[in-house]
């Protein structure tokens, strides 16, 4: 019992290891792609306010698929290793997940058209812990009456 529990909880905390690894992957190409200008303290939340203001719709465009993917990822990365590969170790992550994205959308003034990750992150995160659930295959109950 105890050690279903520390795998249920390890699995999502895996999940959002992974998840944050990627996050920060595609917060560095975007910086890349939209770099701070020069004397600009990134540090200065109404210097990011201003920042994310001007992003180019292009590399917005670009971030939202790659958000889906981090969740997508992250769900079914802790789907496959929680136990019993139950959604619910998914569904956790995922849900992690959408609270940060609509924080941080509500904090920064993104495009209105940029909140399409209100529907991508809930399909990306069903769809990673679905797929990592694998086929399903009804099996008699062990402790169950035998048919003799």
């Amino acid at each position: 019992m105890i050690g279903a529990i520390i795998r249920s909880v390890g699995s999502v905390v895996a999940g959002l290891i992974v998840a944050l690894m990627l996050v920060i992957g595609v917060e560095g190409m975007s910086s890349i792609l939209h770099p701070f200008p020069p004397g600009i303290d990134p540090t200065d939340f109404e210097a990011c306010k201003a920042h994310v203001a001007r992003y180019p719709a292009g590399v917005l465009a670009l971030v939202v698929p790659l958000w889906g993917m981090a969740v997508f990822v992250s769900s079914w990365l802790a789907t496959r290793l929680g136990t019993g590969r139950q959604l619910a170790h998914g569904l956790v992550v995922g849900a992690i997940l959408f609270a940060a994205v609509v924080f941080n959308m509500a904090m920064l003034p993104y495009p209105t058209w940029f909140w399409v990750n209100l529907v991508v992150f809930p399909i990306s995160c069903f769809w990673g812990a679905k797929l990592a659930q694998g086929r399903q295959t009804k099996q008699p109950p062990v402790d169950g009456p035998s048919a003799n």
